[in-house]
């Protein structure tokens, strides 16, 4: 029973005609030309300025209800889902084209490394346009940010934005990385947005900053992989799509240095709290900490 259930979730994420024989194309592919890309993140960022001058005079927060929550479950289900597949999609294609590039590369190489000439077709692509298309949810929680009040900084803008034109240059140009970068994107997504639907429903917060530490963890995952990409292509015969890779590179290390700055200023004022906080009540705040923190991080 539990073979047979694995085998039918390999051939539906995996095997499926419409995952094998899947192309990216500007004709059949949904939101596939650099029209919808520009329009799509011009569209959301002239929408959010709107809606924060509309709501500046307002001080409460506007009552979402549970949409903040579901929010977070269905980025989490979803990227749960995409893991799962292009894991599987990635096995799967190593093991029917590696009679082409095996005397070149090891599949590890591969993972990192796409052999030039590769077109964005097949199982791992399909995936990669999934987590395309997936980006576009998350610029709805900035939305929530706004209704509930909180600042709207640049930083939330152009990581949105950043996310959704990165994902369309790895399937535009069959850019190598993009698998270690969707496998480790989508596992950190769904253990932290998980965690901000387990926080959004009351259920108990962690002191420890879950949030902030999967970003921090997931861009060391980006360099490690960026480093690996170009020793790669000077020692081996070359990447598909490093034009786009330098390009992502730079993107990358832009919101690197944003998050770095946004990181420490938010650290550093969190340490000044806790010097001038030294009366005895301190320590009995500590339940107090956690529950702040953990409303921060949802």
């Amino acid at each position: 029973m539990v073979v047979m259930a694995i085998q039918r979730l390999q051939y539906y994420l995996a095997e499926h005609p419409a995952i094998v024989n899947f192309r990216w194309s500007h004709i059949h592919s949904w939101g596939s030309t650099w029209l919808f890309l520009f329009s799509s993140i011009g569209i959301y960022l002239a929408s959010a300025l709107l809606l924060s001058l509309v709501l500046i005079k307002r001080r409460r927060p506007v009552p979402l209800g549970p949409l903040p929550a579901l929010h977070s479950l269905a980025i989490a289900v979803v990227s749960a889902a995409i893991f799962i597949g292009i894991s599987l999609s990635t096995v799967a294609e190593i093991r029917d084209t590696r009679w082409l590039w095996r005397r070149s590369k090891t599949p590890i190489q591969w993972l990192l490394c796409f052999p030039l000439g590769t077109r964005p077709s097949g199982r791992v692509f399909f995936w990669s346009y999934m987590f395309y298309i997936s980006r576009f949810l998350l610029p709805l929680r900035t939305f929530f940010s706004i209704l509930h009040r909180r600042p709207l900084t640049f930083f939330r803008l152009f990581h949105c934005s950043i996310l959704i034109f990165m994902s369309f240059l790895w399937l535009e140009f069959s850019q190598s990385f993009q698998v270690v970068a969707i496998l480790s994107t989508t596992l950190i997504y769904s253990i932290m947005y998980g965690y901000r639907f387990w926080t959004s429903v009351g259920w108990p917060v962690s002191c420890f900053p879950v949030v902030v530490n999967c970003q921090i963890l997931l861009l060391g995952c980006y360099l490690a992989a960026h480093v690996g990409v170009l020793l790669l292509h000077f020692r081996k015969e070359g990447c598909n799509g490093i034009g786009a890779w330098v390009f992502n590179s730079f993107l990358n290390g832009t919101l690197l240095l944003l998050f770095l700055n946004f990181y420490i200023r938010k650290h550093l004022k969190r340490s000044r709290m806790v010097e001038g906080d030294d009366h005895p009540s301190a320590s009995s705040n500590a339940g107090e900490s956690c529950e702040l923190e953990g409303k921060k991080e949802s």
